[in-house]
């Protein structure tokens, strides 16, 4: 530091310079990341994705620079209330550190006497632990028959595996839920000085599928058994090694969640693997299935309707999405009065999350009933007044064409207004196959929605997926097959908060 004032005064002014423009820089970028965030998953944009990484990394970058700035006086403002810092969650185990001053008076030596204390906390981090379990069988032998006894070597999940169900929970919660490759895990693992080969944990990962693949079958007879589906497909690039390049295969998803018509039933996600995305794939996956499926346009859907045992119900997200990308283009006014009369739907729907189907269809018929009836006039009159290539056009007339299927919520409180739980259920997909780059076979593709099916299910149920992985790969291994359902999320859901809850006590 400098020793005259004048200097000093030019370091202050200088350090007031760059944290005023570094601010500034740090609430742009917020800004931006929150715009392009609610555009992410609206949009298959990778670049769109990259736009976000690297301003999150550049906002990093300033609020890691602006820490490490001495702290520079300030001028006196008028104060701003401050957010109040909300207390650490009470379920985390506190250690206590006591800070003792000196027994006697610093002054004059005698006894001091405690009249109270102050208490601050600090939330901190202690990096999670391998650890060894050495089971032991002692053998007994009887002096007098010389009959040896010896209790029977428990059970493993993969049979003479290294690996116990805490680990193998959470590689399969780490590559699946959290999007690390099973190479990235190894070099975290080897930091805890513990070296496991990619192709063992590999193998661990395909042991885990084939134990637990008739839990998923369980899980899939709940998910597609008659009623309503959401349904949706995405695109996951699959290793082609006898063309030596990536090929294009397709994860499809099938979303059973009856919450907000205020049902009870547990709800549930299944998603299935397909080489292709051949109409024959989902009419496969829906052989059985009778009821509602809400879902987009995509032609491979379109004969599932033609018996009649399927209904169609479409997706207003999907037909607002093109008026507000027009909208956020040119600001067109006709766009922007679609959007106010989508969003007087969707009023409503906020509204009436929760309540019973007849209450909901009620609610319907007698406010959306007459707004939609409005909207379908507003679009045929305006259609007829532009261009039919123009976007604008095509737009509307996805509208109209899908109409019936549009509008099928109004008068069936069990059906929703978009199909947005689907495309929510793909969302871990989407970041996975960003970290991952490609799955490495067909195989890969279907072990991974298997496991994609199990974890997030237990996420829609409110369960930590690797502590019901955990309890699962427990206890499956010697579970009757017949009696596998008994381990489905909404099932084990007791004895998880229960078990937690012993673990707090303790």
């Amino acid at each position: 530091m400098p020793d005259d004032v004048e200097s000093l005064k030019a370091l202050v002014r200088e350090q007031r310079a760059r944290l005023a423009f570094n601010s500034a820089e740090i609430e742009h970028l917020k800004l931006l990341i929150a715009k392009l965030r609610r555009m992410q998953f609206g949009r298959s944009s990778e670049r769109l994705d990259r736009q976000i990484e690297q301003m999150e990394l550049r906002l990093e970058e300033l609020q890691t620079a602006q820490a490490e700035l001495p702290s520079a006086p300030q001028p006196k403002v008028e104060e701003k209330s401050k957010p109040v810092r909300r207390p650490l969650p009470e379920h985390l185990p506190r250690e206590r550190v006591v800070h003792e001053p000196s027994c006697t008076c610093p002054d004059c030596g005698a006894p001091m006497r405690k009249i109270g204390e102050d208490v601050s906390e600090v939330l901190d981090y202690v990096p999670a632990r391998f650890r060894v379990i050495r089971h032991v069988r002692p053998k007994l032998a009887c002096p007098e028959c010389e009959r040896i006894v010896q209790v029977e070597a428990p059970s493993r999940p993969i049979d003479r595996g290294l690996a116990g169900p805490g680990l193998l929970a959470h590689v399969l919660v780490s590559k699946y839920a959290d999007h690390l490759p099973l190479y990235r895990q190894a070099q975290i693992y080897a930091r805890e000085g513990v070296e496991l080969e990619r192709s063992t944990m590999a193998e661990w990962v395909g042991g885990c599928h084939r134990l637990l693949d008739p839990l998923i079958e369980a899980l899939a007879g709940y998910v597609l058994k008659p009623g309503k589906l959401h349904a949706d497909d995405t695109p996951v690039p699959v290793l082609d090694p006898g063309r030596g390049k990536t090929k294009t295969g397709r994860l499809w998803t099938y979303v059973r969640d009856d919450r907000p018509a205020g049902s009870k039933e547990p709800p549930a996600v299944l998603f299935r693997y397909s080489p292709d995305r051949r109409g024959e794939r989902p009419r496969k996956h829906l052989a059985d299935f009778t009821g509602i499926l809400q879902a987009d346009a995509y032609s491979g859907f379109g004969h599932l309707y033609a018996g009649g045992k399927i209904q169609e119900a479409a997706c207003w997200a999907h037909a607002r999405r093109a008026f507000y990308d027009i909208h956020q283009a040119n600001q067109s006014p006709i766009a922007a009065e679609a959007l106010q009369r989508i969003g007087a739907l969707y009023a409503i729907e906020s509204e009436i999350r929760g309540r019973p189907t007849d209450e909901r269809a009620a609610i319907r018929q007698a406010r959306a009933g007459p707004l939609l009836d409005s909207l379908r006039e507003w679009l045929r009159e305006t259609l007829g007044k532009l261009s039919k290539k123009s976007e604008l056009a095509k737009a509307i007339s996805y509208v109209l064409t899908r109409w019936p299927a549009l509008t099928r919520y109004r008068d069936d409180g069990g059906i929703e207004i978009d199909n947005n739980a689907a495309e929510r259920s793909l969302r871990v997909v989407a970041l996975g196959r960003k970290n991952y780059l490609f799955c490495g076979s067909d195989a890969g593709g279907e072990r991974a929605a298997g496991i994609y099916s199990l974890i997030g299910t237990a996420k829609l149920n409110g369960l930590d997926p690797e502590a019901y992985l955990r309890h699962v790969l427990e206890r499956i291994a010697d579970h009757p097959i017949n009696r596998v359902a008994e381990f489905l999320p909404w099932a084990v859901a007791g004895s998880l908060q229960a078990h937690l809850q012993e673990k707090l006590a303790a």
